[in-house]
């Protein structure tokens, strides 16, 4: 599908992420993960094959996001914050299809490569708890549904579990090498209500709808796991 540049913040022309370069990351994730740990992928074929879709990913370690998009089938565009760009790592999450979000703003700019994503039909990777924490979907921000209900695409649940169990021993920041981590993948939802509407209320009762469904699916993927 050809991509447009499209007006973003101040007037900016934002140049829509690259979805070959999302599958290059998908690819370097499959050797990575599978190289270093041992994935259990659960209900990937939930997820519907064409069309836009939101992952919502609990997160609990750094290596959650990685994890997705190596193991998913379909390439993923996550938006991860600004302060992972530093460095080399500017250049290759971009170069990836990744989306560099200022958490603290309304970033005109990363909505605007989000929508993009999702009106090419592409997969949307969000952290709707906005931060590492538990893991457990405890605290949701309102991105998540403002885009869901924005864009209609459905929302995937996505459960990653096993990767904050254990430290590793050669680098204590990572879980040990040929540690197993589960990726259970839920049913697709629709998080608004069919009216369309994008008032705070609506986005307010699609936020609740999307945090039972997303605990739902958590404690359905631990009694799967054992974990």
């Amino acid at each position: 599908m050809r991509r447009h540049a499209r007006r973003g913040e101040a007037g900016r022309k934002v140049i829509p992420p690259s979805e070959r370069g999302a599958d290059v990351g998908r690819r370097i994730g499959v050797g990575l993960m599978y190289g270093l740990w041992r994935p259990r992928v659960l209900g990937a074929w939930k997820v519907p094959p064409t069309g836009p879709v939101i992952f919502a990913v609990n997160h609990s370690h750094n290596i959650d996001g990685p994890m997705v998009m190596g193991v998913s089938p379909r390439p993923v565009h996550f938006l991860i914050k600004k302060e992972a760009f530093i460095g080399p790592l500017d250049p290759f999450l971009t170069g990836i299809g990744q989306l560099k979000v200022d958490r603290h703003s309304a970033d005109r700019t990363a909505i605007t490569q989000a929508l993009d994503v999702l009106s090419n039909g592409g997969v949307l990777g969000i952290f709707p708890e906005g931060t590492r924490g538990e893991g457990d979907f405890a605290s949701l921000r309102a991105g998540l549904a403002y885009f869901a209900v924005r864009a209609g695409a459905p929302v995937v649940p996505v459960a990653v579990l096993g990767s904050s169990e254990k430290r590793g021993r050669l680098i204590k920041g990572l879980p040990p090498l040929r540690h197993r981590v589960d990726v259970v993948y839920g049913d697709p939802f629709e998080a608004g209500d069919g009216s369309g509407r994008r008032t705070r209320k609506a986005l307010d009762e699609a936020t609740e709808r999307i945090q039972k469904q997303l605990t739902a699916h958590l404690e359905n993927a631990r009694r799967l796991t054992g974990r």
